[in-house]
């Protein structure tokens, strides 16, 4: 299928690794344009020597006032038609473990700088009568994950701010989404994983087993396999989908409108 997205440009954070890294990757093969934001500037190197003609690199910390407005020119000058809003997350604990500091930083790390970033780029897309806005968050925007606190609080907030925001975009040609992962094969699991291994005193690679035990299809997920679904959502093809929440876990949401 031509997603036709050959020549279109795009921002892409957390561009080094992970989800951020195999959407960038498909989103140059499918012949875009991408702006690869990483602090990691080793990373997205790789990724612009990978794909020389498409994907250019910033070395910036995407959660900063001021890689937003190095982003929001760039859209501009580049007629960006969308933006994948992705970032580390926080770190892994129960309520009780987690000190008000830490909420804090959780706040400002997984919340406040999309509101700021979608704030700085949302009047470009008015302006231009299209735009494409997505939000790689997590499965505990679905259901509560063990040990993970701040996830399960702060990215349900983005789910709240994303679907209010679609609905006063929705006659302006922009969509706004989400997509929920669940357990895949990224670096971003290690965090379950030690904490997982340091609770019940069992090795890295037991964790890891109980964990996959989790997941219906009964294997993780792979990066690429989203980032199929990622590319789809900023693509033409999904003009009639907005204020969604679209999970890729292999089942593991047990809610009937998982």
């Amino acid at each position: 299928m031509d997603l036709l997205l050959q020549n279109s440009a795009f921002v892409v954070g957390g561009a080094g690794s992970g989800f951020g890294k195999a959407i960038v990757e498909f989103l140059a093969q499918e012949g875009a344009k991408v702006l690869a934001v990483s602090r990691s500037f080793s990373k997205i190197e790789a990724l612009a020597a990978l794909f020389p003609n498409h994907v250019e690199c910033l070395a910036a910390d995407i959660t900063l006032d001021a890689t937003h407005k190095q982003i929001a020119h760039w859209m501009v000058d580049n007629q960006a038609s969308g933006i994948v809003f992705n970032a580390g997350g926080p770190p892994a604990g129960s309520f009780q473990e987690m000190n008000i500091e830490q909420w804090d930083n959780a706040y400002h790390s997984v919340l406040r700088w999309k509101i700021k970033l979608a704030q700085a780029i949302v009047p470009y897309f008015v302006s231009r009568g299209y735009g494409r806005l997505l939000f790689i968050e997590s499965v505990s925007v679905k259901q509560p994950v063990k040990n993970l606190v701040l996830s399960n609080a702060f990215r349900v907030a983005v789910a709240g701010a994303v679907k209010t925001l679609a609905g006063e975009l929705a006659d302006k040609g922009i969509t706004a989404n989400l997509l929920a992962p669940g357990y895949h094969a990224t670096a971003a699991m290690e965090r379950l994983f030690v904490k997982k291994s340091q609770m019940e005193g069992i090795s890295l690679a037991e964790a890891e087993k109980a964990f996959t035990k989790e997941i219906p299809v009964g294997s993780m997920g792979e990066a690429y396999e989203m980032a199929t679904i990622a590319g789809w959502l900023l693509s033409p093809m999904s003009r009639y989908v907005t204020g969604q929440t679209i999970g890729h876990d292999g089942g593991l949401v047990s809610g009937i409108f998982g």
